[in-house]
């Protein structure tokens, strides 16, 4: 008898675990097929009422919003001048759009501004916010107010002064003759290598306010505590903003790097007034391009197409800034 027991002692200890995981099945099954809780009427109807309230702005939205894109979609898989008859071309006009060479062009010229409309802006706002945002500064009201006037002026104003200050006789070239440097003067909308960044340092002046108030406003939410215990541990100004400062300001740089790069991508108002994409092709952006196909040279497909090309664009780079925001926070 012992030694049978002894037998079966090692087939039991197998078995144990086996039962186990079936019983916890069969728990875990009964626990599946017990009754979900019902909703009350009273919370259907607080969801139903929401989404009543919620219903008039979503159709304005649908009309406003949804029903031209999907319309633009259609323009796009067509060739049309807007007024004979439309021809079917599929996707020719997107290929067309990575092939012709005055499109690749106005994408390079974009990439240039993104550096003017977004990186520097971005930079030199949170140097200004290191600067105003922890101590008080004479003159700090006055320097964010300059600075941030130009978010005050529509476009249009912004881009008809610096048209001005950019002239032949305008005040940048008086000033560079009255000190000595005439020979650095120059009509800088009308020349071909500097009529761009030209341009760029109008979008640098127009978003470096708004940066700057964004992120003095994000620097006067993080806690004092902070940036005293490391001065107590012996830390620098420098190392405060790498460490402190610039950590806190995740979300308002990625809400700023969104705005500002979307803007380089849609330029087209700056552009038409100061330089209208001249000399040449020189300023032109896929904007600037979009709207001469559509109603100066009517090509109403490849406008479409165009436009849908800058939406997708903006919209991948709106998710990847904030996908990477997030990652970074978790």
């Amino acid at each position: 008898m012992a030694s049978s027991e002894l037998v079966q002692r090692p087939e039991v200890a197998a078995a144990a675990p086996v039962a186990t995981r079936r019983l916890g099945r069969a728990e875990g099954a009964r626990a599946d097929r017990r009754p979900r809780p019902t909703l009350s009427p009273r919370v259907r109807r607080r969801r139903w009422l929401g989404l009543a309230y919620a219903a008039p702005a979503l159709v304005a939205y649908g009309f406003v919003v949804l029903a031209p894109i999907l319309q633009s979609v259609d323009y796009s898989l067509y060739s049309w001048n807007g007024v004979t008859t439309a021809t079917w071309v599929g996707l020719g006009n997107y290929v067309s759009f990575f092939t012709d060479p005055a499109l690749l062009e106005s994408l390079w010229h974009v990439c240039v501004l993104i550096v003017f409309f977004a990186l520097l802006p971005i930079a030199l706002g949170l140097i200004s916010a290191a600067m105003l945002g922890r101590a008080r500064q004479r003159g700090a009201g006055v320097y964010r107010w300059v600075l941030f006037l130009p978010q005050v002026l529509t476009s249009v104003v912004v881009a008809v002064i610096w048209k001005r200050i950019y002239g032949p006789d305008g005040p940048l070239n008086s000033t560079l003759r009255a000190i000595g440097l005439g020979d650095l003067a120059k009509n800088w909308l009308g020349d071909f290598t500097w009529a761009l960044p030209a341009l760029g340092v109008i979008g640098t002046w127009t978003a470096l306010g708004f940066c700057m108030v964004l992120f003095v406003a994000g620097v006067a939410a993080i806690p004092v505590e902070l940036y005293e215990q490391a001065r107590i541990d012996g830390a620098g100004p420098v190392r405060e903003f790498f460490a402190i400062t610039l950590p806190g300001l995740r979300g308002q740089v990625a809400v700023a790097l969104t705005l500002t790069v979307t803007g380089a991508l849609r330029a087209f108002d700056l552009v038409w007034i100061t330089t209208q994409g001249g000399p040449g092709t020189s300023t032109t952006t896929p904007a600037l391009l979009l709207y001469r196909k559509a109603f100066l040279n009517p090509d109403v497909g490849m406008a479409a197409a165009i436009g849908i090309v800058i939406a997708a664009v903006c919209l991948l780079v709106a998710l990847f800034i904030n996908r990477l925001s997030d990652e970074k926070d978790a």
